[in-house]
């Protein structure tokens, strides 16, 4: 992976579940010296390992979310790479989406993003050099029912890498997002065990199956590496051609 050039480099990756654990052990492997944050520590637990130190945040706390990359960038001495890869979901209606569902998704999915992003490009901009991902989904482009605020975070944290991505190329830094389609994790594993979801979804994605986490892991690799200086404000679907139907 000495191509890539993440060797010796600095990462923080926000959200210690299936994709974000998958990137966070990645990034290691790539040779980058990561700290990986969660609200949950046994999640945390499960990847502490040489190369990955374990940081526990409140990402939806504006606080919690700014105090988190001023500690690892402290604790990595200089932080050159950051994804975000947290976010919840609650499938209902608009009609049945009451105002604190709303909120509660939102300040996961979107305030989480904004202020960790803000936060992790002051760093790299007086530094000249940086690379950040946001983790989106499909749900940003196609119009699922019973995914309002999460579909409309998601289209909203495309928006912002989009506009990071302009303010900040000039300093050097790029800024884009991985978009999945649906991919088998935490996440998602208790709405796939419903009768025929699994099945009816299946049927949507030209590859014939969900993704992994793993399935991922290239693409936010490649994005966070030395190979993509000249790519920013991309949005990359990694769904098994999900959203060409």
């Amino acid at each position: 992976m000495e191509w890539l050039g993440l060797r010796g480099k600095g990462a923080l990756v926000a959200g210690a579940g299936g994709i974000g654990g998958a990137a966070a052990l990645a990034l290691a492997e790539a040779g980058a010296d990561v700290v990986v944050a969660d609200i949950d520590e046994e999640r945390l637990g499960e990847l502490a390992r040489p190369g990955v130190r374990t940081l526990v945040a409140d990402l939806s706390d504006a606080t919690g979310a700014r105090d988190c990359v001023t500690r690892a960038d402290a604790l990595l001495g200089r932080l050159d790479v950051f994804v975000h890869a947290i976010g919840v979901n609650d499938r209902r209606p608009v009609l049945d989406t009451p105002d604190d569902v709303w909120r509660a998704i939102t300040a996961v999915n979107v305030d989480s993003a904004f202020r960790t992003g803000k936060a992790a490009g002051e760093l790299m901009v007086a530094r000249g050099y940086g690379r950040i991902v946001f983790l989106s989904s499909v749900s940003g482009l196609l119009a699922h029912p019973h995914h309002a605020p999460y579909a409309a975070g998601k289209g909203a944290v495309n928006q912002l890498a989009r506009v990071m991505a302009r303010e900040w190329a000039a300093s050097g830094v790029t800024v884009n997002a991985v978009a999945p389609g649906y991919t088998e994790t935490g996440l998602t594993h208790a709405h796939l065990e419903k009768p025929g979801v699994r099945d009816g979804l299946t049927a949507l994605v030209p590859a014939g199956r969900l993704g992994t986490p793993e399935d991922l892991t290239g693409p936010i690799l490649f994005l966070c590496s030395d190979q993509a200086a000249f790519v920013t404000g991309h949005v990359l679907y990694a769904d098994g051609g999900r959203t060409l139907v």
